[in-house]
């Protein structure tokens, strides 16, 4: 006897094999659900998929987006520990890892991170070998490195997120301290993302009007206006999610 949904539905195309366009976030703490989030509001992907090893958690988090899909147009969210279910993603963004402990050095996060990635990484390649790396955990500028060695990726599919945030909060602090919107004020940090990046002071920027012809001390000690303390800001607020989130 055919079922309610045998009854209700006909197929009138042979349904695609598998998703077109997938993406799988690795660690659903703080940072990887606010990336879920992210990718779900702006319709990224036909299939998202959660990776971690709290299996609780990542059920609880899983159902939480599946149960608000009524307002998303992203049809599939999935999860699973086993790294089967990442198999055929299009990038994968991998935010797991360890939390820097009290009194422990850089040095330290650095190795313990790495065992992780150890394990992380060989399981995304052998589900996903085409896919794209985007790498978010901490240190983030040493696991990019990492990553990309033990993958075996060619370096344009291996991306760290880098010094994009520490530009976005300097790019907002910018706009507080002259009173405009971030979206006109422009300045980028480069080098390590957190207590060793450095503002490019000669590219800040409001609408292409540069400031450093304005006001040539801006970054300097001797600046009277203290733009300095706008980068300062930028690193504080870095150590502060260093130690609050993962």
């Amino acid at each position: 006897m055919a079922s309610t949904k045998e009854k209700l539905i006909h197929n009138v195309v042979c349904e695609p094999a598998a998703s077109q366009n997938k993406i799988t976030i690795v660690g659903v703490g703080a940072v990887g659900m606010a990336c879920a989030i992210s990718v779900l509001q702006k319709d990224l992907a036909d299939e998202l998929a959660l990776v971690d090893v709290i299996e609780d958690k990542l059920k609880g988090e899983m159902m939480d987006l599946q149960h608000g899909s009524l307002f998303l147009k992203t049809p599939k969210i999935v999860s699973g520990k086993d790294y089967s279910v990442t198999a055929n993603s299009k990038l994968v963004v991998v935010t797991a890892g360890a939390r820097q402990q009290e009194g422990e050095s850089r040095l330290n996060l650095v190795q313990r991170n790495v065992n992780i990635f150890k394990f992380i990484i060989p399981n995304i390649v052998k589900y996903s070998p085409n896919c794209i790396l985007l790498i978010v955990s901490n240190p983030v500028d040493v696991l990019t490195y990492v990553a990309w060695k033990i993958s075996g990726f060619p370096k344009h599919r291996v991306i760290g997120s880098g010094c994009n945030l520490d530009s976005a909060r300097f790019r907002y602090l910018m706009g507080e301290k002259l009173g405009i919107h971030p979206l006109s004020c422009h300045g980028w940090v480069i080098g390590e993302h957190g207590d060793s990046s450095v503002p490019v002071w000669s590219g800040v920027n409001v609408a292409g009007v540069c400031l450093k012809n304005l006001n040539p001390d801006m970054g300097a000690d001797n600046d009277k206006e203290n733009w300095k303390e706008v980068h300062k800001q930028v690193v504080d607020r870095y150590r502060i999610c260093t130690d609050l989130t993962h």
